[in-house]
């Protein structure tokens, strides 16, 4: 897999001009979802580029990752007569980017596409790394395809339309790439004031429209933390695209991360983000890097002091799931079901230490429920 295009915009039309230009194509098509559809496109729609270009919209959040909307893709792409030379864009979260990667990169056998991430968890993690997919039978991504998008537009304009919830999903996966990286990259991160990034109370998107109040110091130093993120995963990649080595440690805090997020998914009436809606990936990956770091204590020798410097920031910030002993075996099923396992034993990044990796570790299924103990008794 080609190193990725990554384009760092500091002039969204003229970067979306140029990444639209480079690629060869007949028709263009837009896929976003009606958030993005109300907040984003606007900032795009006028760029004489877009402006042909057919949208497609889907209904917003992770529970409508599935076949269904992938099929919705599908159909839509087919009666408005796209061809193999028409190009897509992305607009949207990592919902969208996964979703729309995958069902363009199979229809027709692949057209080419463009991820304009609208998130800060997009920009960081989903639409970097050629990962494309959608849910099936109540797990995580579990059926996609690898395939690099023609280019990655990253411009922190449109962080202005998030509320402070999905500014911190974002972070949550800046954590762990600090935390695979540098000690001086995740103290900073720890150090860094988010929550003044949009202080507006968390609530929906629906509710308050666009947050104007970003400081634009905060917003700035935002921007330079996202590139060097985002950064740090393209190295991973980079060096191992297909997920059989290095790539794994950008796994850091999913193993048990994914399965409390199809726990959640599964059970929407008990388990709501703090806004409210469902749980945000980031908010169970923060959750799944205090198990899996309390796991790097006990089996890798991770320093216990910087164990509860990073447990103090999730708890301070992400709020608690509240899950019981009573959900154990049904989250270690899920665990079971990670693509990451090898024979039925359950897999995990640890570390050693902040940038020394734990590549392919297990664990008991005691070792497993201290864990989920340690996070429930607030550590």
């Amino acid at each position: 897999m080609e190193e990725q295009k990554i384009i760092i915009s500091v002039n969204l039309e003229q970067a979306v001009t140029q990444a639209v230009g480079e690629v060869a194509h007949d028709r263009l098509f837009v896929v976003c979802d009606r958030l993005t559809r109300d907040y984003c496109l606007p900032l795009i729609s006028h760029i004489p580029c877009m402006k042909d270009a057919s949208v497609i919209v889907l209904d917003e959040g992770d529970e409508h990752k599935t076949l269904h909307y992938v099929e919705l893709v599908w159909t839509e792409l087919q009666q408005r007569g796209a061809t193999r030379h028409s190009l897509v864009v992305n607009l949207g979260g990592g919902m969208v980017t996964d979703l729309g990667g995958f069902a363009v990169s199979t229809f027709k056998r692949g057209l080419p596409f463009i991820n304009i991430p609208t998130t800060l968890l997009a920009m960081v993690d989903a639409s970097v790394g050629g990962k494309t997919g959608f849910n099936y039978g109540g797990l995580k991504n579990e059926i996609g395809v690898f395939r690099n998008a023609e280019a990655v537009i990253l411009d922190t304009t449109f962080l202005q339309t998030l509320d402070q919830e999905n500014i911190l999903s974002g972070y949550a996966e800046m954590l762990k790439h600090g935390l695979i990286s540098s000690s001086e990259m995740l103290a900073e991160l720890l150090s860094f004031d988010v929550a003044s990034l949009c202080p507006s109370p968390s609530v929906r998107l629906q509710a308050v429209g666009p947050c104007s109040a970003m400081k634009h110091e905060g917003a700035s130093s935002l921007q330079r933390m996202v590139a060097e993120s985002v950064a740090v995963k393209q190295r991973i990649v980079l060096e191992d695209p297909r997920e059989q080595g290095l790539r794994k440690a950008l796994n850091l805090g999913h193993t048990i991360g994914h399965a409390f997020e199809a726990l959640a998914l599964s059970q929407p009436a008990r388990f709501r983000s703090p806004g409210g809606g469902p749980v945000l990936h980031g908010y169970a990956v923060a959750w799944g890097l205090v198990c899996e770091l309390f796991l790097s204590v006990a089996k890798c020798g991770f320093p216990t002091d910087r164990m509860r410097q990073v447990v103090r920031f999730v708890f301070d910030h992400y709020s608690r799931m509240p899950f019981t002993c009573d959900d154990y075996p049904t989250l270690l099923e899920l665990m079971t079901h990670d693509k990451k396992n090898v024979a039925r034993q359950i897999n995990f990044t640890l570390l050693h230490n902040v940038g020394r990796l734990a590549l392919n570790q297990t664990a008991t299924t005691a070792e497993i429920e201290e864990a989920l103990d340690f996070y429930r008794e607030g550590a």
